[in-house]
């Protein structure tokens, strides 16, 4: 019925993808969304709010509830930015910094999986032919 609904078949897709994302992040107490921000906030902190927000291809007030519940976890601090007033540079904790390598090994455990099912060719065009749409519909 639905064969052919980009909708319908990609929210599927993301359904079972958020199960394997949330098996993996289950040891750091992290969702999927949660543990992805903080990769990034590892990856390039100092940032502020909304470069963390275009990174992730998120809303501002998306990016706010994440951050919220990164810094109850004690994962992230925000300070005082000194390129915009407006906002606040958002950097990762100590503990952050001590889980940083196994996050990543998390996830990328997941992707190899992923590879090895699909195989790897087939695994790197769907990633691009998804990246092309999200690019064509903004």
């Amino acid at each position: 019925m639905f064969e052919q609904c980009l909708y319908f078949n990609t929210t599927s897709l993301a359904r079972q993808l958020e199960r394997e994302w949330t098996s993996a992040f289950k040891p750091f107490g992290l969702t999927p969304s949660q543990a992805f921000m903080l990769r990034v906030v590892l990856d390039k902190a100092p940032l502020l709010q909304s470069e963390l927000a275009l990174e992730m291809n998120i809303s501002r007030p998306t990016a706010t509830r994440g951050l919220d519940g990164l810094e109850r976890l004690g994962f992230i601090k925000r300070a005082s930015s000194a390129k915009d007033g407006r906002e606040q540079e958002i950097h990762p904790t100590h503990s952050a910094t001590k889980i940083k390598v196994d996050l990543n090994a998390a996830s990328a455990a997941v992707t190899k999986r992923m590879k090895k099912l699909l195989g790897s060719n087939e695994f790197e065009s769907v990633v691009t032919q998804m990246r092309t749409i999200t690019s064509v519909l903004k």
